[in-house]
């Protein structure tokens, strides 16, 4: 694997919150399968060392944008269970008052300036997010998280345009994991991704997305040199999605084989890598991991049961927070 942060302490806060992502995944899942959860809901699960290794490089003050697939990027930046699992069952103490749900989740307190179910949605937020910092002389950068199918948007030339003639400091981050929905990305996406963006002058890097210190280490770079007024940057990370494209995906053999999932889940997976790496230098033992893996389940375990009980928000709160005054 490659090389990123180096102490003890970074590497296992990496791990801890890869498993993080994959157990709150885990429990979405189970809550909609058990019919508590209102509507669908996108796994992320796989795809783990993308939003850890990226999110991984940013501060607080740094912006993101997310996808319909955004729990994983809603948990790296920073969100706590409690709140993302009372958003999703629609309760008051969700991030949005139980009224974003899976697909709106956002959290502006760790700088998460949202999900958006309409594909390639953020591409223009997060731009106007880069240019805000660049007008105000402000240092932060912001990332804007879609998938491989939303190249096919038009907004996204149009800020890529944008950005590349204003050097603003934004990173696209393309998560390829395949498949636009049910279909392959080489039938849907003629030519190179990364030479799209190439073609506004943007400098463009491929890297592979199941190794969360490979991921970490090229988005310290790049966030470095946005900050200094070189972005914009892109960056296609090559993934994978354990799960169908939302919950209710559940029989894929006519679009993709259970060979082909096996695989990656036994021999690419991120979260396995990741352990064997920490434990192979010495880093971490396996009972270290383990005690992890236990906590980071206990907290799931009770932050489900907190929002389960959690009050729904009043009636009267329908049209609160629709309009800024």
């Amino acid at each position: 694997m490659a090389q990123a942060k180096t102490n003890t302490e970074d590497y296992l806060r990496m791990y801890r919150q890869m498993v993080r992502i994959r157990t709150f995944e885990d429990n979405a899942n189970q809550l909609y399968l058990s019919a508590k959860m209102p509507g669908l809901t996108h796994m992320y699960s796989g795809e783990e060392a993308v939003a850890v290794g990226i999110c991984e490089a940013l501060t607080d003050d740094d912006r993101i944008t997310s996808t319909h697939r955004g729990h994983g990027h809603c948990v790296a930046k920073g969100a706590e269970f409690k709140e993302m699992f009372c958003e999703l069952l629609g309760k008051a103490e969700g991030y949005c008052r139980g009224k974003g749900g899976s697909m709106h989740i956002a959290d502006q307190s760790h700088g998460n300036l949202g999900a958006n179910a309409i594909v390639g949605g953020s591409m223009g937020i997060a731009t106007g997010s880069a240019l805000r910092a660049k007008l105000l002389g402000q240092d932060d950068v912001t990332v804007c998280f879609f998938g491989d199918g939303a190249t096919a948007q038009g907004l996204w030339y149009e800020v890529m345009n944008m950005a590349a003639l204003w050097s603003l400091p934004v990173i696209y981050a393309c998560e390829n994991n395949g498949y636009s929905e049910y279909t392959k990305t080489e039938e849907i996406a003629a030519g190179s991704i990364t030479a799209r963006a190439e073609a506004f002058g943007i400098e463009a890097h491929q890297v592979d997305g199941q190794d969360v210190l490979a991921v970490n280490e090229l988005t310290q770079k790049l966030v470095a040199r946005a900050r200094k007024g070189e972005g914009p940057f892109f960056i296609e990370l090559m993934t994978y999605r354990y799960h169908g494209h939302h919950v209710g995906d559940i029989n894929r053999e006519y679009y993709r084989s259970k060979d082909e999932e096996k695989d990656w889940k036994e021999n690419r997976d991120p979260i396995i890598r990741f352990r064997a790496h920490l434990v192979s230098e010495g880093i971490a033992s396996e009972e270290e991991i383990e005690a992890i893996n236990a906590e980071v389940e206990k907290d799931a375990s009770a932050a489900v049961a907190y929002a389960e009980a959690a009050a729904y928000p009043p009636a009267d709160e329908v049209d609160m927070h629709i309009y800024a005054d």
